[in-house]
């Protein structure tokens, strides 16, 4: 259930910035410049603003749905709980036999015989 929400919710994401990016630009940073917009007493409702605001609304819904499912699978269970208990240790690994080093200079090594 959770995958099929947090699939969703991408989806949403995705489409929402698409959306917003094919908005047409009311000019000018910070609301200034251009007519209307956010300065007058209401902007004219295109199909994109409604569709982002759909989409924002439903990417609004899914947040809710993945923290409520989050909160759900966490029942019970804290961070700090885990803190204060040691978690098994794994075994240590157990080294090959024999000399895997390379041999240092001058130093002839094991295999070939020294000659007194």
């Amino acid at each position: 259930m959770e995958n099929v929400v947090l699939t969703i919710h991408l989806l949403l994401a995705l489409a929402l910035i698409g959306v917003v990016l094919l908005q047409r630009s009311e000019g000018g940073g910070l609301g200034m410049g251009g007519g209307g917009g956010a300065i007058s007493g209401r902007a004219a409702a295109t199909a994109l603003g409604k569709v982002t605001w759909g989409l924002a609304a439903a990417f609004i819904g899914t947040s809710i749905a993945l923290t409520i499912i989050a909160a759900e699978k966490s029942a019970g269970a804290s961070v700090l709980d885990r803190i204060g208990t040691p978690e098994p240790a794994a075994e240590a690994p157990v080294a090959p036999k024999g000399d895997l080093l390379p041999p240092a200079a001058g130093d002839t090594g094991p295999l070939t015989p020294k000659a007194d």
